[in-house]
């Protein structure tokens, strides 16, 4: 005569049918984001400017980067045609780079930007102490990439970390 199943075993086999489809798991896609300094440098300083140098320095030694200045810019006004609507990108006279530096930690580093323009004198030398940080391009959940600093040239040559 067959065995019938306990009402404990009964409630448990229905307690894991209702979690089956239930996981703890986090969707996360492959981006990542490359360890380095990004550098902004706004108008009219932009205009001279080419390229960027970079010496980061920590724990006695350093690393060098350079990048190629691409003009930046803005979301200019919509237009809308029925259903479609479209917005075209306004240069903003501003120019951004950046460059990767292996390695990079999340701790206080000494950045050497050197801006270049078409002759062979700098255009801008600066030196600024920084902290790179950790992005997470997939959420907090998804682990951390990076790291990476933000350093922003004035039009004055004032230079500061951040946007």
């Amino acid at each position: 005569m067959p065995r019938l199943a306990s009402p404990a075993s009964v409630l448990l086999a229905c307690a894991l049918l209702l979690t089956a489809g239930c996981s703890d798991d986090v969707p996360c896609t492959l981006i990542g984001a490359a360890a380095g300094v990004s550098v902004h440098v706004r108008a009219p300083l932009a205009a001279e400017a080419e390229s960027v140098e970079l010496d980061v320095c920590w724990d006695g030694s350093c690393r060098q980067a350079r990048a190629t200045l691409h003009p930046s810019s803005r979301p200019g006004q919509e237009t809308c045609s029925g259903d479609t609507c479209a917005v075209q990108a306004v240069p903003t006279g501003d120019k951004n780079g950046f460059g990767d530096v292996q390695g990079l930690p999340e701790r206080p580093v000494r950045v050497r930007l050197t801006l270049r323009g078409g002759g062979p004198e700098p255009v801008l030398e600066r030196t600024i102490e920084v902290t790179p940080r950790g992005l997470y391009p997939n959420g907090p959940d998804c682990g951390k990439a990076g790291p990476q600093a933000v350093l922003t040239v004035a039009g004055d040559g004032t230079v500061r970390t951040g946007p």
